[in-house]
């Protein structure tokens, strides 16, 4: 009996070497080729315009090419999926907005996974505000006159959004609700669209993210309102909806999601050079130009697991109070 128990101390500590030893294998290998950034929004929103700066930034750190490929579609549903099921190998990751783990859930009626189990939380990124904007050719310059137009509006005025359930969909459904006004709701597939859409007249009205700050300083979208606590410092001159409509606040977060599986040792070094990535100057310069970041987020992995349960709980109340559902 001593003579099994002593075998069995050494097989575990054998187990427990090589365990340890492929884990700093990993570690030492990890990247050994090009990683899919996978953008799970259609090109020029913000989640897209961060992913280029970021991809840029770690690929430097991490001595791989960082490749970045957006498969929009479904809300983020498309992409979230495809990562889901990669390789946990680290070389396949997804920076989504929260909307893909915390909303989706709640309005899609047929989830193809399930974001909450299949996608591990590696790093958040950054988290921006919204504005509310009209194409020019809508007759209003502030954001009262807008209420009064829109409930006016016959026929009602026409808004886009990133997709069914998104953000921009959800806050702009509030509004309404709070306002007293209708409008008629046209997703497309990521904000970038949405915006386009917008500066185009195919909508009328639309609730962005950062990334519409330039066509709006441009005179390209006419800004209307910003949806945080604050006004925006670089638009001072518009309000919050916050000031019409006391509680109204509205803000996204980016994070880099990846397979569940991914070795620890891995994780830890992804997570380091990220952090490195989001303390750099450079890096806050240059999502700043692109209109995409209002604050750098930097988290431990448990507040991070901690924020989409908790916005995961807040989106499941407002989507009920909403009553927003996707077949």
């Amino acid at each position: 009996m001593g003579a099994v128990f002593r075998k069995a101390v050494i097989l575990g500590a054998i187990w427990t070497l090589a365990a340890a030893l492929a884990a700093t294998g990993a570690l030492a290998q990890y990247p050994n080729r090009a990683i899919r950034l996978i953008v799970p929004n259609a090109a020029g929103g913000a989640p897209d315009l961060a992913a280029r700066v970021l991809g840029e930034k770690l690929a430097a750190r991490l001595g791989q090419p960082i490749v970045v490929e957006n498969r929009a579609g479904s809300n983020g549903n498309i992409g979230g999926d495809l990562v889901a099921k990669a390789a946990a190998d680290g070389h396949t990751l997804l920076l989504g907005a929260d909307s893909l783990v915390a909303i989706n859930p709640h309005v899609y009626a047929r989830m193809p996974f399930d974001p909450l189990t299949e996608l591990l939380p590696i790093a958040t990124l950054v988290a921006n505000t919204f504005f509310l904007s009209v194409n020019p050719a809508v007759a209003v310059n502030s954001f009262a006159e807008f209420i009064e137009y829109a409930r006016k509006a016959d026929p009602p005025l026409v808004y886009g959004s990133s997709g069914n359930g998104s953000q921009h969909h959800l806050g702009t459904e509030i509004l309404k609700q709070r306002a007293g006004i209708e409008m008629i709701h046209v997703p497309y597939r990521g904000g970038g669209p949405a915006v386009r859409a917008a500066i185009a007249g195919e909508v009328q009205v639309v609730l962005s993210g950062g990334s519409s700050a330039p066509q709006i300083k441009a005179g390209k979208l006419r800004g209307l309102a910003t949806t945080g606590a604050q006004r925006e410092a670089a638009f001072p001159e518009l309000p919050t909806i916050a000031e019409a409509y006391p509680g109204y606040e509205l803000k996204i977060w980016l994070g880099l999601l990846g397979p569940v599986g991914i070795p620890e040792p891995v994780l830890e070094k992804l997570r380091a050079e990220v952090k490195n990535v989001l303390l750099d100057p450079d890096f806050r310069a240059k999502m700043t130009r692109t209109g995409a970041l209002t604050v750098p987020l930097v988290t431990t992995p448990d507040q991070f697991a901690a924020l989409i349960r908790s916005d995961f709980e807040r989106y499941g109340r407002i989507v009920r109070q909403v009553g927003i559902k996707v077949d």
